[in-house]
């Protein structure tokens, strides 16, 4: 596992207020792949102590986006989430989700990403395609 991108993590923090409230950590970024992660906290929670779903939605749409606005063509401003459909697998009671977001198709008009949430032990925990608007 790679260390925690200090510089992307403010970055996208100062974009969206919202991922620094639930905690995301930046890993890498790049057009080709992003790699965050959030840690496990009573906090955020359901019952049985399962990381909420919110959460890793959470989680997985700050990443895609980040991974979306990698992708925007020439000039544009930025993007906006207008579909997501999560699975959820399996829950994460300990440690960190860390979701990894790639491009499935980039367009002029949507960028579509697919992030895969991952538990510590490698096991898949959700799968989330989503479709960005280009603004």
């Amino acid at each position: 596992m790679t260390g925690i991108d200090e510089e992307a993590t403010k970055a996208l923090h100062g974009m969206v207020p919202y991922a620094e409230t639930l905690g995301i950590e930046v890993l890498a970024s790049s057009a080709e792949e992003v790699r965050a992660r959030v840690a496990w906290s009573e906090a955020g929670t359901t019952l049985g102590g399962a990381l909420n779903g919110g959460v890793l939605m959470g989680l997985a749409d700050n990443t895609g986006a980040l991974c979306a606005f990698q992708n925007l063509p020439e000039g544009s401003a930025g993007t906006s989430t207008v579909e997501s459909k999560t699975n959820f697998l399996r829950a994460v009671r300990a440690g960190h989700a860390t979701a990894v977001s790639r491009p499935l198709h980039v367009g002029r008009r949507f960028v579509v990403v697919e992030t895969d949430i991952t538990d510590d032990d490698g096991r898949l925990v959700a799968r989330v395609t989503q479709t960005q608007a280009v603004l």
